[in-house]
């Protein structure tokens, strides 16, 4: 069966093949609070978070999305307790080391987007690894935002590309959307067309800033360990209701 015959196989009938976003982004908030209203220790909530985002990646490669990125931990999540820092971390590595032969065979190609430098060593072998490994897969491409932040991201680019121009490799006057584009963690990746956050937080939390400016944005009450296939098929189904104009008429 082809990649599309399966696709078609798996698409809810209600839903447009034509307006699905190429690219959804996704704020996974409410891990803490899924695991407080249970009485559970809030790694209890990572981990049901980490199933929350396979199935979600899953349901992306299965309905034809071509990319997803997910923000797993932000530059300001240094905050928390060290103990909860220090199981995600480790959490991180074993579930890429789990992961990854089935990421491999389901041709999911897996980039990380972030100041990884300030990552644990191990981790971050870990993590060029699997993107090494998996950087020809074309079928979806999952992008996981780790030690991220939007405002890092531009400073980050605009250092760069201030480096270039002080080396005189790149004229002021040369400077355009996408040149910048290209000096961000993102790049070789489009800009997301949908914008999900759940657990009702309505803020951007840092994210994506640049690559969001006409993004269209759903906010769910759902809290992230429950967002299941349903939740999804409901954010997709609001997002083709929406008429994207790009500033235009």
């Amino acid at each position: 069966m082809t990649t599309q015959q399966t696709e078609q196989q798996y698409l809810p009938v209600d839903l447009k093949r034509e307006l699905l976003p190429r690219h959804v982004a996704v704020i996974c908030d409410g891990n803490g609070r899924w695991a407080k209203k249970r009485g559970l220790p809030r790694i209890m909530g990572h981990k049901r978070g980490v199933d929350a985002l396979k199935n979600l990646l899953r349901t992306c490669k299965d309905w034809g999305i071509k990319a997803l990125t997910a923000y797993a931990f932000s530059t300001e999540n240094w905050k928390r307790p060290e103990e909860e820092v220090e199981f995600l971390m480790t959490l991180f590595g074993r579930v890429l080391r789990q992961e990854l032969e089935e990421m491999i065979e389901e041709d999911v190609q897996i980039r990380f987007v972030g100041d990884l430098e300030e990552l644990p060593v191990g981790l971050q072998k870990e993590i060029t690894h699997a993107m090494e490994t998996t950087r020809n897969n074309r079928t979806i491409q999952f992008n996981v935002a780790t030690n991220y932040g939007g405002r890092l991201e531009i400073l980050q680019a605009c250092r760069s590309i201030a480096d270039r121009v002080q080396k005189g490799l790149l004229q002021p006057n040369e400077i355009d959307e996408a040149i910048f584009e290209r000096h961000l963690y993102t790049a070789g990746s489009c800009d997301p067309d949908l914008l999900i956050r759940t657990s009702g937080e309505m803020r951007i939390s840092n994210f994506l800033l640049w690559q969001i400016a006409y993004s269209e944005i759903y906010i769910t009450e759902t809290l992230w360990p429950d967002f299941d296939r349903n939740e999804f098929h409901r954010a997709l189904s609001a997002y083709q209701q929406r008429e994207r104009r790009f500033g235009k008429v």
